[in-house]
This record gives C-alpha cells, sequence and structure tokens, in this order.
C-alpha cells in the first residue's frame, strides 16, 4: 500500500514564506514523487509544479519565480519552497506520487494566505 503524506502548510501572512513537505511510502520498488497541485475553494485542483519524466522541473505561470520545487537524492520525498505568497495561493496543497503506473495522491495540506 502506497501512502503519500504531506506536511508544512499552515497559515501566512501574504508575503511570507512556507515550505511544504512530502513523503511517500509502502514499497521496496521505485516509488517517484511526482509533484504539486493545488485546489482553491470552489475550483478544480490545478498543478504547481512538477518533475517531469526528462527530469525538468514545470511551474504554473502564476507561481514561476516565487515557488521552488526540489527533492532529496531519494525520489520519495520531495519539498515546495513558497516565497512571495499571495491570497491566491490559498488552498490544499496535494502531493502525487507515482508507482507502477499508478497515481498516489496524500491528502493534502492547507496553505491560508491572509491579505
Amino acid at each position: 500500500q502506497v501512502q503519500v503524506v504531506e506536511s508544512g502548510g499552515g497559515l501566512v501572512q501574504a508575503g511570507g514564506s512556507l515550505r511544504l513537505s512530502c513523503a511517500a511510502s509502502g514499497s521496496i520498488f521505485s516509488i517517484n514523487v511526482m509533484g504539486w497541485y493545488r485546489q482553491a475553494p470552489g475550483k478544480q485542483r490545478e498543478l504547481v509544479a512538477v518533475f517531469t519524466d526528462s527530469g525538468r522541473r514545470d511551474y504554473a505561470d502564476s507561481v514561476k519565480g516565487r515557488f521552488t520545487i526540489s527533492r532529496d537524492n531519494v525520489p520519495t520525498t520531495a519539498y515546495l519552497q513558497m516565497n512571495g505568497l499571495k491570497a491566491e495561493d490559498t488552498g490544499v496543497y496535494y502531493c502525487k506520487a507515482r508507482f507502477l503506473g499508478m497515481d498516489y495522491w496524500g491528502k493534502g495540506t492547507l496553505v491560508t494566505v491572509s491579505s
């Protein structure tokens, strides 16, 4: 059973920073954390930052220059450094991991940015 756990969310003032963490576990085989998505109230889930199959890092236009995705030397962890937060960054942030061609999601961590 693959498990994905996000942490690091919270309440922050506009202009502040947060660092989210994602940890995937549950298999002795390779689990790859693919990236971060978010869902704002009343909106659909959207891509925030991901690792592509070619090893690049792609970002939503709205977060370019402010957010940075990274991971440790193992592919089962990832981080999202969020700087210059804006009220529109508010939402639940989800981490997605891939194992044997299937995607697994965590329960999300809430980020609230007050203006």
